[in-house]
């Protein structure tokens, strides 16, 4: 029983697919943190489809892959930011047109050359093929923002709360926004190899969104959904081998169920206080 149990461990591609895991857990559960409290659900998800072109032609022009990747990010982030502040459209509906057409794009660039790379490693990620470069990549990247945040959460979550009041407070506003652009796209490169252009907005939302509803302060929530993203992503990949199933989508499903669980947690004590409060009232 036990030796079933371990097998995964056993197996070099499988601990480098747990290694991996671990890398990227970190960095994307602190700023899921920042982009749900910023209401930046659809900009991770706009940077993470935006991503594509940039990748096709890095490959075309002999670049290394990821410097296309965040050129292509922080090309869609800025590209949206500029046309919803010289336009009447609000941002969600600039962030849909922007990230569907870069992306669009980047599907006719794919379709129109010849490559040995698979798109569906591009799209879905393949943890389970990962090498020592894209260790190095993650782990460097990894390393970065999480130092950043760290270093700068306070004036992060300020911004994110209150831009008025973080201008007013001397703070580099604009340093700020666009730094957290960059770290959004930096992540999500840090996230390609394993899961994926498509599946990396789940990384992105889900640990904060859960942490969001299990505490009440920012600093639990940043333990917290550093907590759910290690257990999403170690659990997703243990879970994955034994039920022959692709790990990404493992993962994202696994953190899922488990906003799903926090979810109708949060009610159940809502309503748990409510009836408390309506026995005092009319006791």
């Amino acid at each position: 029983m036990i030796d079933t149990l371990l097998l995964p461990f056993q197996f070099p591609f499988m601990q480098k697919a747990f290694l991996i895991a671990a890398i990227v857990a970190v960095p994307t559960a602190l700023l899921s943190c920042f982009l749900v409290l910023k209401g930046w659900a659809l900009m991770g998800d706009a940077v993470s489809h935006a991503i594509l072109p940039g990748i096709v032609l890095a490959w075309i022009t002999g670049l290394p892959l990821l410097l296309g990747a965040f050129a292509a990010g922080m090309t869609c982030a800025l590209l949206t930011g500029y046309l919803s502040h010289n336009s009447r459209v609000k941002q969600d509906t600039v962030m849909g047109v922007v990230f569907s057409g870069m992306f669009g794009v980047g599907i006719i660039l794919y379709t129109s050359i010849h490559t040995n790379q698979h798109l569906d490693h591009i799209l879905f990620g393949n943890l389970l093929g990962v090498g020592a470069q894209d260790l190095w990549t993650a782990g460097l990247i990894s390393l970065g923002v999480t130092a950043v945040f760290l270093l700068k959460w306070k004036d992060f979550l300020l911004h994110a709360f209150d831009p008025a009041q973080a201008r007013a407070s001397g703070l580099p506003v604009n340093l700020l926004h666009y730094g957290l652009l960059a770290v959004l796209s930096l992540t999500i490169v840090a996230t390609l190899s394993s899961t994926g252009l498509i599946l990396a907005v789940g990384l992105l939302i889900a640990p904060g969104a859960i942490a969001f509803l299990v505490v009440r302060s920012f600093g639990w929530m940043l333990a917290v959904s550093v907590l759910v993203a290690l257990a999403g992503m170690l659990g997703g990949t243990y879970a994955s081998f034994f039920l022959d199933s692709s790990p990404a989508a493992t993962i994202v499903l696994l953190l899922s169920a488990l906003f799903v669980v926090a979810f109708v947690r949060r009610i159940h004590l809502t309503r748990q206080a409510s009836r408390r409060e309506a026995a005092t009232v009319t006791g």
